[in-house]
């Protein structure tokens, strides 16, 4: 477990960061007037978490395990972000569990799975050559 803290630290810290905005109450701001705005926070968020993902992985792995990044960098994160729409939706009173969300949430993680394998595999191995 202490090993996760090594190799992943800043994606731990960005998944607190998540799970805290996810349940705390917003200050009221004209951005909600842009409509669609918070799908846009949504995919940026698990999209950057995903992204970081890939970057830490890849620091610290010669090989790409596909086993352990589907279940670490994918499966778990639209998870984990199905299980915070749910609890938005049915264990508080100011959020509501959104369909969208969770829409964007998997999105976000797919296009950082995307460039995460396309673009910055290539760069960093090749970097470390």
């Amino acid at each position: 477990m202490l090993s996760y803290f090594k190799k992943y630290p800043i994606s731990l810290i960005i998944i607190a960061t998540i799970f805290y905005l996810s349940f705390f109450t917003p200050p009221k701001t004209d951005m909600e007037k842009i409509p669609h705005i918070d799908k846009l926070v949504h995919l940026c968020m698990y999209g950057g978490l995903c992204f970081i993902l890939w970057i830490e992985y890849l620091r610290t792995h010669q090989a790409i395990h596909w086993k352990r990044i589907a279940w670490g960098g994918i499966i778990t994160p639209i998870a984990m972000s199905g299980c915070i729409e749910l609890l938005q939706a049915y264990c508080t009173d100011s959020r509501s569990g959104d369909w969208l969300d969770f829409l964007a949430n998997s999105t976000g993680v797919g296009l950082a799975t995307c460039v995460g394998y396309y673009i910055l595999r290539p760069l960093m191995w090749r970097k470390r050559q």
